[in-house]
């Protein structure tokens, strides 16, 4: 299982435009992706795809999660959305 850390640059956290963003990019990856914050259990990830979740999970900016994916291509769709949950989608 492939992991990577990203901490969130959104102003806003992953709420409303940034969250709509990411889950938009955790489905055109084609792999089943989790989030979590850090120091989570396995059992409390969500979907990433999910944007109900996503909310739910209510992640602040400057938060810590932990995506997770596994198979084909789990490295480079993390990696992609790395990139996008440290990117501020709130900045003018």
């Amino acid at each position: 299982m492939s992991e990577r850390i990203a901490i969130v640059a959104s102003r806003s956290g992953l709420h409303a435009r940034p969250a709509a963003i990411f889950t938009e990019a955790a489905q055109d990856t084609g792999v089943q992706v989790t989030v979590a914050r850090t120091g989570d259990p396995r059992e409390d990830a969500m979907d990433a795809a999910s944007i109900l979740s996503l909310m739910a999970l209510g992640a602040a900016q400057g938060e810590e999660l932990v995506l997770r994916a596994e198979g084909a291509g789990a490295d480079q769709a993390l990696d992609a959305l790395v990139q996008v949950l440290e990117t501020d989608h709130d900045a003018a």
